[in-house]
């Protein structure tokens, strides 16, 4: 059976075929589907983890239990998961642990820029990265026979690029693999120092038999060509090459650590030059320089930035293998769309007024990072999950007062990392005003689920974390859950948190507008509409950054442009009326048309 699969989905259909037991993850980009579609697959116990420690951490404990053992995530959350990460190596992983690392070359969707590989090579993991869809579901098998063979963790590395785009793959059935068990051996799994020691030195015996594994691993492979130029590639850089130069001998490497140095040197031994392709990094170009093969990589292409037919042809050009070819620019054709909230979010309103009461604001990683952006303009700082709270208290310490310094956070990032951020905040009597705010849902990466939203991944009942009582629990005296909807409400309870000394929690209640989808029709009221009579041009109302609220192609007397809302895309959420200041905004005669998906 074929079908058309992208690269998360082929890993997905990968744990499917070749047995695994427990996946877990921590949504990000552009690792989420993975999970997603593992969980399509009843034969596999999935479930969100409340970050990527825990979620490494929970597929860890399965391997030690000799269950086939996945986790996935983003490139950053590995940071998260170092810990475990580092520290299992000296253990092992005895039922099989792949670790996806989806690296996102370009920062598409991230905060920085970073080369897993060098993980790998920190931690003494094998690392195998695929090209292409079909490759992502084959290589899946392959990561656990080495992962079980050599008792060791394997990194999956995948990039943007091989998780979006989509091919053609060759399914097959599921292999069903028993679990084993665990077997009790306090020298392996308790990493005490004086068991620590001697696990170092069976891990450098483990790493000295892969080297000599890789070497004749069919991961890696040599596509025979013309000519005494060789190129050495890997992921999807391998496809743009195969594009741009499709008869130069080619050694692919599926595997990038350990790198198989002696099939390399062979491979290059009659080559005149030899040039390494890579996205990122030069860490095969580093590993063979290092074991004394002559070869240039990062001389003729970028190490930040994402890899394109381009820059690889660009490449080409300046190492004088191609010969430039004049061009003539295409104008860029599709009008720039930065993100903004959907409309009917609600943050919009708390963003909204924060900016109207100029607050220093801390703000974090998820959708309503979107309040930094113009015409909101209400966000100071974001750096990583988890670091608003803490953030906000530094500033704190270093004003010597919290008044005016907000931190806002959102519930699944507050869950991940933010709660002991809080807990600092509580001990450390730092006066500012932190915010949850709680949509029910992870969002910006889809509407994945978390221990607030009351179900589990398969859609069952679970216990629904309660913000408020958790906060009371940390030591959090000054607690209010708002409606965000409501403008008025809102901003006299936020005047009152960041005039005092005092450290306040306030927790939004409204759910986000479209995730789940059911949400879509549930939060959907009847639209608002312009009354271009009473319409003074002002644009207060396009101060909230909705969406659904443009200009129209009418004017006042004074020759300013009328506001206009999209009757479609408008959710009713009121927030624009409420800020208009001559009461224009008018809500629409109820209807049963509204609630239909737009």
């Amino acid at each position: 059976m074929k079908q058309i699969l992208s690269g998360n989905e082929s890993v997905a259909r990968g744990c499917y075929e070749y047995g695994v037991h427990i996946a877990t993850a921590y949504p990000g980009t552009p690792s989420t589907e993975v999970l997603e579609n593992i969980a399509k697959f009843p034969e596999i116990n999935s479930e969100w983890c409340p970050n990527e420690k825990v979620a490494f951490e929970v597929a860890m404990g399965a391997a030690f239990e000799g269950a086939r053992s996945i986790v996935v995530m983003k490139h950053v959350g590995l940071n998260v998961a170092a810990d475990p990460f580092v520290s299992v190596s000296l253990i092992g992983a005895p039922g099989g642990l792949v670790v996806v690392s989806a690296d996102d070359p370009g920062m598409h969707s991230s905060q920085n820029e970073q080369d897993n590989r060098f993980y790998a090579k920190f931690a003494g993991y094998p690392c195998i990265e695929p090209s292409d869809s079909q490759e992502a579901k084959e290589f899946i098998g392959q990561a656990f026979d080495i992962s079980i063979r050599f008792d060791v963790p394997v990194l999956y590395r995948m990039t943007t690029r091989v998780c979006h785009s989509k091919g053609i793959v060759s399914c097959g059935e599921r292999n069903e693999c028993g679990i084993a068990g665990f077997f009790p051996n306090p020298q392996k799994f308790v990493v005490l120092p004086s068991h620590a020691r001697l696990r170092r030195q069976w891990a450098d015996d483990r790493l000295q038999k892969l080297m000599e594994f890789v070497e004749t691993s069919d991961l890696n492979r040599i596509d025979d060509g013309n000519g005494d130029i060789g190129i050495i590639t890997h992921g999807v850089t391998y496809q743009y090459v195969k594009e741009i130069i499709p008869d130069f001998p080619v050694f692919k490497c599926g595997i990038t650590y350990p790198l198989p140095v002696e099939a390399i040197r062979k491979f290059a031994h009659d080559k005149k030059q030899l040039l390494i392709i890579e996205e990122l990094e030069p860490f095969i170009e580093s590993e063979l320089k290092t074991a004394g093969i002559r070869c240039e990589g990062k001389k003729y292409w970028p190490h930040c930035g994402e890899m394109s037919p381009d820059t690889v042809t660009a490449g080409l050009i300046l190492a004088g293998i191609r010969k430039a070819v004049k061009t003539v620019p295409v104008p860029e054709p599709v009008i720039p769309r930065p993100p903004v909230f959907c409309p009917g979010c609600p943050h919009r309103g708390v963003y909204y007024i924060l900016s109207k009461l100029k607050a220093r604001v801390c703000t974090d990683i998820g959708c309503y990072t979107l309040g930094a952006l113009p015409p909101l303009n209400s966000g100071d700082t974001c750096v990583e999950m988890g670091a608003s709270i803490g953030v906000a208290v530094g500033m704190a310490k270093a004003r010597k007062t919290g008044r005016g310094i907000v931190a806002t956070i959102g519930d699944s990032t507050f869950l991940h990392s933010g709660m002991t951020g809080l807990l600092n905040a509580v001990n450390d009597n730092a006066g500012i005003t932190v915010i949850i705010m709680d949509n029910s849902i992870t969002a910006m990466t889809g509407g994945q689920l978390h221990p607030g939203s009351g179900r589990h991944l398969n859609g069952s009942e679970a216990p629904k974390m309660q913000f408020a009582a958790l906060c009371q629990a940390l030591g959090c005296d000054r607690i209010k859950v708002i409606d965000p909807y409501e403008i008025k409400q809102t901003e006299s309870v936020l005047k009152e948190a960041l005039n005092s000394d005092e450290l306040s929690v306030i927790i939004t209640n409204r759910p986000c507008a479209l995730y789940p989808h059911e949400n879509r029709r549930l939060v959907r009221q009847a639209p608002f509409r312009v009354n271009e009579d009473q319409c003074i041009g002002c644009h207060a109302c396009m101060r909230v950054s909705c969406p659904a609220v443009s200009e129209s192609d009418n004017r006042t007397a004074k020759g300013k442009t009328k506001s206009h809302i999209d009757t479609v895309l408008c959710t009713g959420c009121s927030v624009c009326a409420q800020v208009c200041p001559v009461n224009a905004i008018e809500r629409m005669s109820e209807n049963n048309d509204f609630r239909k998906d737009p």
